[in-house]
C-alpha cells in the first residue's frame, strides 16, 4: 500500500486559480513532489470534478517517450493536435524548461521564456 501525502494546501492554491487565464508554474526543491501534485493529485481532482480525460493533456518532457516534444514547434503541434473542440483544456507539462530553443539558451533568454512561448504558440 502506497502512502500518499495529500498536499491539500498546494492543491487548493492551484484549484483556486485554475481558470484565471494565467499559466501556473509549480516550483520547489528537487524531489519534493511537484510532479505528483500535478500528474496525480491535480489530475485526479480534474477528473472527479467532471473534466473528461481527453481534455487533460499531460507531457513529461524528462520522459524519453516525449523527447521529440522538447522542440517547441513539435510541442506546439502535439498540443494543438490534441485540442479538438472549444471546451476548456488543461495542459500539464513537467520539466517544461527542456522545451527551449538552442538560440534562447545561447542568448540566456530562459527567464520568462515559457510565457512568451505559450503566448506565441498557443494563443487563439
Amino acid at each position: 500500500m502506497q502512502n500518499i501525502i495529500k498536499r491539500d494546501e498546494y492543491l487548493s492554491r492551484i484549484i483556486d486559480r485554475k481558470e484565471n487565464g494565467l499559466i501556473k508554474v509549480i516550483t520547489g526543491i528537487r524531489r519534493c513532489g511537484k510532479s505528483f501534485l500535478l500528474f496525480n493529485l491535480f489530475y485526479d481532482y480534474l477528473i472527479e470534478s467532471g473534466v473528461k480525460e481527453e481534455q487533460i493533456i499531460t507531457i513529461a518532457l524528462d520522459d524519453d517517450t516525449f523527447v521529440k516534444y522538447r522542440d517547441p514547434d513539435e510541442l506546439s503541434k502535439y498540443i494543438r493536435g490534441k485540442i479538438t473542440g472549444s471546451d476548456m483544456y488543461y495542459i500539464l507539462i513537467d520539466e517544461v524548461q527542456y522545451a527551449i530553443t538552442k538560440d534562447e539558451l545561447k542568448n540566456h533568454q530562459c527567464s520568462n521564456w515559457y510565457f512568451k512561448w505559450c503566448r506565441r504558440r498557443l494563443s487563439y
